[in-house]
């Protein structure tokens, strides 16, 4: 599996290298840089915010544990999903991981993960729809109508059977459970049960269900104000509602791709062909795709750079802890004569 992330992650980069030949190195590097630095500033900032609201949209699923802890294990999760040669539920994994080392026990750490991309799923989907009304009065024949649609109605019987996995599926979960590693989560029969009941948990307290899909669906629509404020600092006066329509049908996409590791040549395809369909060029298109992931780069690597010294101190405590024991048991034997 590692190996096929990895020479798609391989294609991906080739397309986008291709891509970028193709329309011109120094046409994509000049709309690039015309965000200027203090553009970029403030899109990273933006970025950092709404991670923070996803964050406390995982946290209201966590009651009596800290918001800082969620935001935390959101970040990790964003990181390794955009940086690392991971797929998305590589994110999830170590985003769970991060919430486990900050004291969250490993069942509730993997239901809450569960829960909150079921939730961030459905809003993404409420997004989408709201993308295909504004499509369809602003370009009523547009091609894209009815495969999005299609799509629409696919990705609603996805999430339902999401939805009855999480219901039924005890194997299935303890799998997941077991993915976040040796002594996070109960692996066994009790185990995968005891994730059932932590997941059935969370949905029983309806206000904070809400509360979070509210949360993940603002997230949404104010990720696509951050990309029209980038364009606005390209000096593209692109709308609101084009811009919106263009990120819903792009992490559409993103989502069929899931398998792709940070969607590399797949994000810069599709922002191509979608642009096309609202004036948007080739080159800026290119241009507003590398810019989100230099963003997501200066994000990523410090935040993974920190949770790594984390989790290396944490090991070096057990093996110290180890040592210790295994010190304390050999000088309390016996000596034989």
């Amino acid at each position: 599996m590692k190996l096929v992330s990895v020479l798609a992650a391989a294609v991906g980069l080739a397309v986008i290298a291709a891509l970028v030949a193709h329309f011109g190195a120094a046409s994509v590097t000049r709309s690039l840089l015309a965000v200027g630095g203090v553009g970029f500033a403030v899109i990273c900032l933006i970025q950092l915010v709404l991670i923070a609201v996803m964050g406390i949209a995982w946290w209201v699923l966590l009651p009596g544990t800290s918001p800082w802890a969620a935001i935390w294990a959101r970040l990790v999760r964003d990181s390794a999903s955009e940086v690392l040669p991971l797929s998305q539920v590589g994110g999830y994994v170590l985003g769970g991981r991060a919430l486990a080392v900050c004291g969250v026990s490993g069942d509730t750490a993997a239901a809450s993960t569960i829960v909150d991309v079921t939730l961030e799923f459905f809003a993404q989907l409420a997004y989408t729809a709201i993308a295909l009304l504004w499509l369809l009065d602003l370009e009523p024949y547009a091609r894209i109508l009815f495969p999005v649609a299609i799509g629409l109605i696919v990705g609603i019987g996805l999430a339902g059977g999401f939805l009855v996995a999480q219901r039924r599926g005890f194997g299935l979960l303890g799998r997941f459970a077991g993915t976040l590693g040796r002594g996070w989560a109960d692996t066994t029969a009790a185990g995968a049960a005891a994730l059932h009941a932590a997941i059935a948990d969370i949905y029983a307290r309806r206000a904070a269900v809400c509360a979070s899909f509210v949360l993940h669906l603002a997230s949404w629509i104010a990720s696509a104000a951050e990309i029209w404020l980038a364009l606005r600092f390209m000096k593209v006066p692109l709308g609101f509602d084009a811009v919106l329509v263009i990120e819903s049908l792009l992490y559409a996409i993103r989502s069929v791709a899931f398998a792709v590791p940070n969607a590399v040549g797949v994000q810069e395809g599709a922002y191509i062909l979608l642009g096309a369909g609202f004036g948007l060029t080739p080159e800026t298109a290119l241009a507003l795709s590398l810019l989100k992931r230099a963003r997501d780069f200066v994000i990523g690597l410090p935040v993974l750079g920190a949770y790594e010294l984390i989790e290396s101190g944490r090991l070096w405590r057990r093996a110290d802890a180890a040592a210790f024991r295994s010190s304390a048991s050999l000088k309390a034997k016996p000596r034989s004569r």
